[in-house]
């Protein structure tokens, strides 16, 4: 086994596809890509070509480690934003020399933090970022279910529309979330700020929706959904009103990465959503 890494940029398509879905064969959930789906997620994300690398034993991909940096509250923050490696190839030390390599690109970035997020079940990765200084700093889920048709629309809770772009300029945005729920992933999506009568602040969220073809309003990816200040379930029904437009067929919610400290994630686990997939956020100060 002779181990060579290249950067993205340097490699041909085939190679990083090879890579990315020899790398996830057999993972806890289904993570193949096409050419479209793996360059729409590079830009989606903003991930990094010039610092994601692919593993090769002498001509052949054999792991893949994707990372984004970003400038978040003054710091360079890194995101390892996938690491894979080929069946025939765990557990005989690529692990250890993919990370290496990766914490090698970080120091000469001047990364200051580096994040990830791990599936809960997945011990062996979750160990391996221990020794190389990563902790574990929040438990996270993917939630699905149906909110209760019978929530009347809230007068009371003013929505304001704005861009996710936007949510950065408010003291009240939370940006040390999951790389994947932060503004800068979902430009294409949607935000709302919820105010009451006298003009206050009461919350935020940020999501995408998804119509059916006859223009209904079918699905909700929830990536931030915040309450400031005291929590009730009159407010956190106003938001999922607001976000649902008051329409009257069910409408699947999907949260991401949703912590489960969160008192809106706790609201719909209590109100019949189901946890699909668990991770961990791991964070290493660097």
């Amino acid at each position: 086994m002779k181990i060579t890494f290249k950067k993205l940029f340097e490699c041909t398509i085939e190679d990083i596809l090879i890579a990315w879905n020899k790398g996830f064969e057999g993972y806890f959930v289904q993570m193949d890509m096409t050419a479209e789906l793996f360059f729409n997620r590079i830009v989606n994300e903003g991930l990094s070509l010039k610092h994601s690398i692919v593993a090769f034993d002498r001509e052949e991909p054999i792991a893949i480690v994707l990372n984004g940096f970003r400038m978040i509250d003054g710091k360079k923050i890194a995101w390892n934003g996938g690491t894979g490696i080929a069946t025939n190839y765990r557990g005989k030390g690529v692990s250890k020399l993919l990370m290496e390599e990766v914490l090698k690109i970080y120091a000469e970035e001047d990364i200051e933090m580096a994040t990830l997020e791990a599936i809960k079940e997945n011990v062996r990765a979750i160990r391996l970022y221990e020794k190389f200084g990563y902790s574990i700093t929040d438990s996270l889920v993917f939630l699905s279910g149906y909110p209760e048709k019978r929530l009347p629309w809230n007068t009371s809770i003013q929505t304001k529309i704005i861009r996710p772009e936007q949510l950065a300029t408010f003291s009240f945005y939370k940006d040390n979330v999951p790389w994947q729920c932060q503004w800068q992933s979902v430009k294409s999506g949607e935000a709302q700020i919820y105010l009451d009568k006298e003009q206050n602040t009461l919350g935020y969220s940020l999501f995408k929706r998804v119509w059916g073809q006859e223009g209904n309003l079918e699905k909700v990816y929830l990536y931030q959904s915040e309450i400031c200040g005291d929590v009730s379930e009159e407010i956190i029904q106003g938001v999922i009103s607001s976000i649902s437009e008051g329409e009257s067929s069910p409408i699947n919610f999907i949260t991401i990465n949703g912590s489960l400290s969160n008192p809106v994630i706790q609201y719909l686990l209590n109100h019949g959503f189901k946890v699909t997939t668990e991770q961990v956020q791991m964070v290493k100060k660097i």
